[in-house]
């Protein structure tokens, strides 16, 4: 017994020599799998790199008959070589699935039993074709399957093409993106690049108030890769201090890998995160310093007091703006991005009624309606701290709505905000609607203040009431005209036009002072002597006290324009059928000719911002438009009044 077991002992032995022998000959992929655990016993020999190697496991030189080595007897009988050799080509090697540089050919060994019937009438001793796994062993039958299997490794980063890592630049700052970055089901790290907009945005905001308080302590409250806070670091600097946090410990990780690509410091631990300061690079190399916790975002704003936080969830912000507007600054800005696009755009009505608390309907409007419901929903979180706000600006495009508000403490100023929260009564006939006026009876005769005349000749009710929406001004036009500056100083091309429109619509004009040329470098000029004004005006480095706030919060209110019409009205919308509209540019100059205030608008290329009424505004629309059928003769006339017809 004893020499048994010595014998055993020296075979297990050598078996973790050959093992361990075997491992300087594997790949490095392979080198890599073996050393997480997943090679613990050699590779099958369905998993090859080149046919010569699979022809290998045969003497096809010999002679004789030979079998196959990937098919039983019973499936494939013993042959000559040149007839082998073709069967390993066509069946085995062109029948594959590859994965770095590594081919898992199709195997008919009995590795895999095909599963009794219910009936238990299954033929015994059949197998099913397969593949072997070249990270795991696991066997698939399916190629489609294997194919899968395959992608859920590299996603979960148990492979070298998964530690692979993507460098992206954006406004000059290098970011790493894992493979699964655009699947936020599938990855921590979530990195959308339709949302460039949107980040230079948020930065341009930052910027604005980076020269009106120094420094500024920010808050990006769900860091992902930290491309945000990256670049709010690294090209505002000293002005800023930034604050980059997350709940995952995958994206706490990549943001400080992502600090070191950029030199820039990661600097000492906040409150509750564990772990002690550590340098990501050396201090002569560092531009910057830049704080990462890994924390909830709730928390981290309940503990700490920033003069700018901005909330970028994936979805709708409502959980987390109680807990911003508790302890941000006095004059303090927080910029909220939406993502529930679904609920926002009246997709999913009870889902907005459990978020937001409003009810709200398809219209012709519906971004507008999206922008003052989360305006209305952030009024009510700051009113519950006896916090008031200012919208400064309200984007709504495609993929998100932005909104970023002024937070102006106490009572008084909580009850303004909540003074502008009105219902809208909707014409579901026209779409003409307007907010209801306050304090009015409660007689159900709502659809009489619409300007419209549809609840008179329409049969039964013509109006839906929406709403709580906020009624005030979605734009700022001193704060937009900075942040126009800023665009053109950090050279940010993309928003630049989408800035000069959104200055337009607060003005609620047409003037083309933000065309390209020189127009445009004077109106920068007149945005950089604003701002220098305002650093004349204020100590930085320091505090403000309540006599200083006051004078700034009646600088801010100088700079802003006269509330802009409350919403817009599309041309094509309500165009006429069998008449030639004019062109948009000239439609507006007909209504700004009639009296009326008119700009464009960024929430639809074809909208038109009036304080018209509907039925102004199809009244000039039918004045200036050509029929259709008049052909070449009225060619000239296009833009002309519309003539009757002699007919």
């Amino acid at each position: 017994m004893a020499e048994l077991d010595e014998r055993d002992a020296v075979q297990l032995h050598q078996e973790d020599v050959d093992i361990k022998g075997r491992e300087n000959e594997l790949t490095p992929m392979g080198q890599y799998l073996n050393s997480c655990g997943f090679f613990l016993a050699e590779r099958h020999i369905s998993i090859q790199s080149q046919l010569e190697v699979l022809e290998q496991l045969v003497d096809l030189n010999g002679a004789g008959r030979k079998s196959c080595p990937l098919c039983p007897e019973e499936k494939f009988k013993a042959c000559y070589s040149h007839k082998l050799r073709r069967h390993l080509h066509n069946l085995h090697w062109k029948v594959y699935v590859e994965f770095e540089g590594q081919r898992m050919c199709i195997c008919h060994l009995p590795c895999r039993n095909l599963k009794p019937s219910p009936g238990g009438d299954q033929t015994s001793g059949r197998h099913v074709a397969h593949y072997h796994c070249v990270v795991c062993s696991s066997t698939i039958a399916r190629k489609t399957d294997m194919i899968s299997h395959l992608k859920r490794h590299v996603n979960k980063g148990e492979t070298e093409s998964g530690q692979a890592y993507e460098i992206m630049k954006e406004l000059g700052t290098n970011v790493q993106l894992l493979p699964n970055h655009t699947t936020p089901q599938k990855s921590d790290t979530y990195f959308n690049r339709k949302m460039k907009s949107n980040r230079q945005l948020v930065f341009c905001a930052l910027a604005v108030l980076a020269e009106e308080r120094n420094p500024v302590e920010c808050l990006d409250a769900f860091g992902a890769t930290g491309i945000m806070g990256l670049q709010w670091a690294k090209h505002l600097r000293a002005t800023v201090r930034v604050t980059i946090s997350d709940i995952s410990e995958t994206c706490v990780k990549m943001i400080r890998e992502n600090c070191q690509l950029n030199s820039i410091r990661v600097g000492g631990a906040s409150p509750g995160a564990a772990g002690p300061e550590e340098l990501a690079a050396g201090e002569g190399d560092a531009i910057a310093t830049v704080e990462v916790a890994k924390m909830d975002a709730n928390v981290m704003m309940h503990l700490r007091s920033f003069d700018y936080i901005h909330l970028d969830p994936f979805g709708t912000t409502v959980n987390y703006l109680d807990a911003a507007f508790r302890n941000v600054r006095n004059m303090g800005i927080v910029s909220v991005t939406s993502t529930d696009t679904g609920s926002l755009y009246s997709k999913s009505p009870n889902v907005t009624l459990r978020h937001y608390g409003c009810h709200i309907v398809r219209t012709e409007y519906y971004r507008e309606l999206a922008a003052r419901m989360v305006v209305a929903t952030v009024a009510r979180a700051a009113a519950r701290c006896n916090k008031g706000m200012e919208v400064l600006l309200a984007v709504a495009l495609e993929h998100f709505v932005l909104v970023v508000v002024r937070v102006l403490r106490g009572p008084t100023q909580a009850d303004e905000a909540a003074k502008r929260l009105r219902q809208l009564i909707h014409c579901q006939w026209c779409e003409e609607r307007v907010f209801l006026k306050r304090g009015s009876l409660v007689d159900g005769q709502y659809t009489s203040q619409l300007p419209c005349h549809c609840h008179g000749s329409m049969p039964g009710k013509t109006a839906v009431e929406l709403g709580p929406l906020w009624s005030g001004p979605l734009f700022n036009t001193g704060f937009l005209r900075r942040m126009l500056f800023a665009a053109v100083q950090h050279s940010m091309e993309d928003i630049q036009a989408l800035v000069k429109t959104l200055i337009c619509e607060s003005d609620c004009t047409t003037l083309k002072s933000f065309a390209h040329g020189p127009s445009a470098l004077a109106n920068q000029v007149e945005c950089g002597v604003v701002i220098k004004t305002l650093e004349r005006a204020e100590d930085s480095g320091k505090r403000k006290t309540g006599e200083e706030s006051g004078s700034i919060v009646k600088k801010l209110k100088s700079e802003a324009s006269l509330e802009h019409p409350a919403f817009y009205y599309s041309i094509h919308r309500h165009s006429i059928k069998g008449l030639n509209m004019p062109k948009l540019n000239k439609f507006l100059q007909y209504l700004t000719e009639a009296g009326f205030r008119v700009s464009r608008t960024h929430f639809d290329p074809t909208g038109v911002r009036t304080d018209a009424t509907l039925e102004q505004f199809k009244a000039v629309l039918t004045k200036y438009s050509v029929p259709s059928y008049a052909g070449n003769a009225s060619a000239g006339h296009q833009g002309g009044p519309a003539t009757e017809n002699p007919a």
